[in-house]
């Protein structure tokens, strides 16, 4: 299996020598990162898309496609990804299934996206609200990480990336929690404090993706509170409501540290920990749904084999587990 090279740097202009050699490129941007960084985006060959939940679908595939078509574009082209974790998914997506696969890199805009979403190889989009249910294991030529792009990024966005990395030191790294713990509790310095602790997740995920490429034992560990997530998130775009991928994971870790208390897994405290942690640095603890709700969506969750889902229980901070349970079991 081939490595992605992963960068993390402060400055932009650094992308411009992964991209020396790799022939024509076309971007895919968000709008809203092109309207703030148009002259920054480092080809002329653009694609616009707008971004959201409800248009991660097959139709914006179709439109990035049509585009693609429009332009000529050959097997030889790189297609990179400029936006958040939706952006990159589509375009790892479009890229692995146009013209029966190109090469694609990203340029992850977003603290969420540089630390989950474009780091792994997973492309998908979404299909009648169930998240990334079409989906392909396809690796980028490189992923740059700028943190640059986040002076710019809302706070509400920052915590959404934040939820992703403490998941990430959850699942292997007990120092790196507390020092994320500390640096967003202060919320001073964080710009400064922030690319170490980038480099350290890219680094534990990245290892993992490649000891465990196709999701089968290890790089389940990843999926860390995203059971319950996405079943948050579902109920959350059937009754309209504003609730973001990061804020569903940090509820999601919640409700996977107390499934790992009530099963013993866990010590007694540790999903009050978390909750304290998590709390203490702006990030959400609850969800506004029932258990009824909740279990109805994780009923039809990808993951499913009879009546048993593999949740991802956390043994202590740093340490977690594959537990197969009875999907009723999981509701608390």
């Amino acid at each position: 299996m081939k490595k992605t090279a992963i960068s993390v740097s402060a400055s932009l202009n650094d992308v411009h020598h992964l991209l020396k050699g790799t022939g024509r490129v076309i971007a895919v941007v968000d709008r809203n990162v092109g309207a703030l960084y148009h002259e920054s985006i480092p080809t002329s060959e653009r694609i616009f898309i707008d971004t959201g939940e409800e248009l991660k679908t097959l139709e914006t595939v179709s439109f990035i496609t049509s585009r693609l078509l429009e332009m000529e574009a050959d097997r030889d082209i790189l297609l990179l990804g400029i936006g958040g974790g939706i952006t990159t998914d589509i375009t790892g997506f479009t890229a692995s299934i146009y013209k029966r696969g190109v090469k694609f890199a990203f340029l992850p805009t977003t603290l969420l996206a540089q630390v989950d979403a474009a780091t792994g190889g997973k492309n998908g989009v979404n299909l009648h609200g169930y998240k990334n249910i079409l989906g392909t294991f396809s690796l980028p030529e490189f992923t740059f990480c700028c943190t640059g792009f986040l002076k710019t990024l809302p706070r509400r966005e920052m915590l959404c990336g934040l939820a992703e990395l403490l998941k990430t030191f959850i699942i292997a790294d007990a120092d790196a929690y507390e020092d994320a713990v500390r640096l967003f509790s202060d919320g001073k310095n964080i710009a400064e404090g922030i690319i170490p602790l980038i480099e350290k997740a890219v680094g534990i995920k990245s290892g993992i993706v490649e000891r465990d490429f196709k999701d089968t034992g290890e790089r389940m560990k990843l999926n860390l509170g995203h059971t319950f997530a996405h079943a948050i998130e579902k109920c959350a775009a059937e009754d309209h409501l504003d609730i973001t991928h990061g804020e569903a994971v940090a509820a999601g870790i919640i409700m996977a540290a107390r499934l790992s208390e009530e099963t013993g897994i866990a010590p007694r405290g540790l999903a009050d920990r978390i909750t304290r942690d998590f709390t203490d640095t702006g990030l959400p603890v609850s969800h506004p749904f029932s258990s009824e709700r909740l279990y109805g969506a994780l009923r039809n969750d990808k993951k499913r084999k009879g009546d048993l889902l593999n949740f991802i229980t956390i043994r202590d901070i740093g340490t977690v587990s594959v537990t197969a349970l009875p999907i009723e079991k999981a509701i608390l």
